[in-house]
């Protein structure tokens, strides 16, 4: 899987193709493949009645006509709200999705729709997603082509030795800090990919010496959320496999015209 290649350096739609399109929606997602986008990134909880669905935010208030927790919502009624009505790509002058029938979707209709073939990182909100997602992961033969992540240790600690790839949690980024940047071995970890972002809380990441202990124990290292295009080609040269980012189409550009990829 080219997502856990440490020579490859895919370019992977963040929430799909988030800059244009609303998020976490099948439009999204659909028009970052289109554009050759070589993974998508996506997030998932559960509705009140346990149907595994893509959503960022703990509630729908942000990116759909709704308001709430997403937990406390049947999927059925997470249905009737419009996930177009809020997005904007020039500050709110307009609203270019909204009642064009853009609706919460599933996981299941998401990897029906989607290629067979497509790699995905999939990042569990909750830990309450575990369980839900390991199913689905094997009801639809996704093993070989997901990483799943979360930041919080409960989501992704029930899934480890499941035959699929795990993101690093939060806490576990936090103790590689000290080994990367005194350049000590690292013991090999029972996740495969870091999924992270080049500052934290304004903070920069030493993603240079992050990307380099990591490659010592074959972890790979995938950035989020990079839409600078040369920024990127900066990420690439410090060894940075992945880039995650709202604009594919611009990176992916910057990436054919750069001989070292």
């Amino acid at each position: 899987m080219i997502l856990l290649d440490p020579t490859a350096h895919p370019v992977i739609g963040h929430r799909g193709n988030r800059a244009f399109a609303p998020e976490n929606t099948l439009e999204s997602l659909t028009e970052a493949v289109a554009l050759g986008a070589d993974a998508v990134e996506f997030d998932v909880q559960l509705s009140r009645d346990g149907v595994l669905l893509l959503m960022h935010d703990l509630t729908i208030d942000r990116t759909t006509s709704g308001t709430g927790p997403v937990a406390s919502h049947t999927f059925a009624s997470l249905r009737t709200h419009d996930a177009g009505a809020r997005f904007t790509a020039d500050h709110g002058r307009t609203f270019p999705w909204r009642n064009r029938g853009v609706v919460i979707p599933s996981f299941d209709e998401v990897v029906e729709a989607l290629p067979r073939t497509l790699p995905m990182i999939v990042e569990l909100k909750t830990p309450a997603a575990s369980a839900a997602l390991h199913a689905a992961i094997v009801r639809h033969g996704l093993q070989q082509r997901v990483i799943v992540a979360g930041f919080q240790p409960a989501s992704t600690k029930p899934l480890r030795g499941q035959g699929f790839a795990l993101g690093a949690s939060t806490p576990d980024v936090a103790r590689l800090l000290l080994p990367a940047v005194l350049r000590r071995p690292m013991v090999a970890p029972w996740y495969q990919a870091l999924c992270i972002p080049p500052t934290h809380h304004g903070i920069p990441l030493p993603i240079g010496a992050f990307t380099r202990t990591a490659r010592q124990v074959d972890v790979v290292t995938h950035i989020w959320t990079v839409n600078d295009p040369l920024k990127a080609l900066r990420l690439w040269r410090q060894g940075v496999q992945g880039i995650i980012t709202d604009d594919p189409a611009a990176i992916l550009v910057a990436r054919s015209r750069t001989a070292f990829v």
